[in-house]
């Protein structure tokens, strides 16, 4: 086993409260990559336990700031504390969804793990949980209230380059023989696809944010734009949209969006156009089409700082399109998932796009991801979620 000494400066760092050291904080030491290690500081008092990686910028991530080395005991513990908290949020509805493990948010770092009724989604982002994938899986199997029928790795995320890590996928136990249907509360019934579809299959951050946009218009016309599997519409017709399009690039999720439909019960009010949502988007405001709700649920526009620029034209333009098209006194729910831009800045785009839109538009909620996503506080970097319920009169 290795040990890491941090330098004068990393140590202040830690003792800020943020967990992840950087490489050129850390004074000396050595560790096989995905190390648990004991980190000290340059006197030579111990400050903890991290998982270490030889390839990331991030070289450890800390774990615990106790003395005694963490054991089995210790992520049984972790694990539980986990699903405890969904249990209490009432999220742990079987034939439903949520995270389970939201990796260094809750002191499990680079591990992610997913449920789709009793199937598990795992994405392994660090070195350290890729070493560790097997035990993980055998240490959360063992929290959890039920038997899973089914374990799926899907590390085919891009961050896995900064580890040296590739991706992977593989069936870990279990069958998966087609999507996974989910029943949620107020008779939503939607299928995933785990094998190919977005992060795990589906976007579980945003499910508090569609319930209440669907209670914001219990009628009236609803355009979800960028609407993948369409549940933000669908949500509104389960609360009385009269109509709902949904607007979507992708062939197989436009697919998706009419089946989740259909096994909700509104297939008579949902429409789905497969169409480039940023110039759809143009010709409608063009054409002065009016809807009561626009939901604009764009993916990621700044990955990283180089692109906050071009994201800032971007949300500003997007979302001044969508106030235009909204009737007077109706609403637009409006997200950015970038995790290169704070939520200060998105407010202040979309108060850019109200200016240049001519729309006096009223801030009526500001949230962020569903409760089963923590942000971890010392860690604004799971914080990375924005989502804003707006009136424009």
């Amino acid at each position: 086993m290795g040990k890491m000494i941090l330098s004068g400066k990393g140590r202040r760092w830690l003792l800020k409260g943020h967990p992840w050291i950087y490489k050129d904080d850390v004074a000396d030491g050595e560790g096989t990559p995905g190390d648990l290690v004991p980190i000290y500081a340059p006197e030579g008092e111990i400050l903890g336990w991290g998982l270490y990686s030889a390839e990331s910028k991030i070289a450890l991530r800390m774990v615990t700031r106790e003395e005694e080395q963490p054991n089995r005991e210790f992520w049984l513990g972790r694990m539980r504390r986990a699903i405890s908290a969904r249990e209490n949020l009432g999220m742990m509805n079987p034939e439903g969804a949520c995270r389970l493990i939201s990796g260094d948010a809750e002191g499990i770092p680079g591990l992610v793990v997913d449920r789709y009724a009793k199937t598990l989604v795992l994405q392994i982002g660090t070195q350290a949980a890729d070493r560790m994938r097997d035990f993980f899986v055998e240490v959360l199997i063992e929290a959890l209230p039920f038997e899973p029928t089914a374990v799926l790795e899907r590390s085919d995320l891009s961050v896995r380059r900064f580890e040296g890590l590739e991706p992977r996928v593989e069936l870990l136990s279990g069958v998966i023989d087609g999507p996974i249907e989910v029943r949620e509360e107020g008779g939503l019934v939607y299928r995933v696809d785990v094998r190919e579809g977005h992060k795990t299959g589906a976007y579980l951050d945003m499910s508090s944010n569609r319930v209440k946009a669907a209670a914001l218009r219990p009628g009236g016309r609803v355009l979800d734009t960028f609407a993948y599997d369409g549940l933000f519409g669908i949500r509104a017709a389960l609360a009385g949209a009269e109509e709902v399009l949904c607007l979507e690039q992708n062939a197989a999720a436009c697919e998706r969006i009419l089946v989740n439909a259909e096994l909700s019960g509104v297939a008579d009010r949902v429409k789905v156009e497969r169409v480039d949502c940023m110039k759809d988007l143009r010709k409608r405001a063009e054409a002065k089409e009016l809807w009561d709700m626009i939901v604009v649920d764009p993916p990621a526009f700044a990955r990283n700082k180089r692109e906050k620029r071009g994201a800032e034209r971007g949300y500003v333009e997007l979302n001044r399109r969508a106030m235009l098209l909204a009737v007077p006194g109706g609403h637009v729910v409006s997200a950015s998932c970038s995790h290169a831009i704070w939520a200060s800045e998105f407010l202040g785009h979309l108060a850019s796009a109200a200016r240049v839109s001519h729309r006096d538009t009223m801030l009526e909620a500001f949230t962020g991801a569903s409760p089963d996503h923590p942000v971890r506080l010392g860690l604004p970097e799971t914080d990375y979620l924005k989502c804003a319920f707006m009136r424009v009169t």
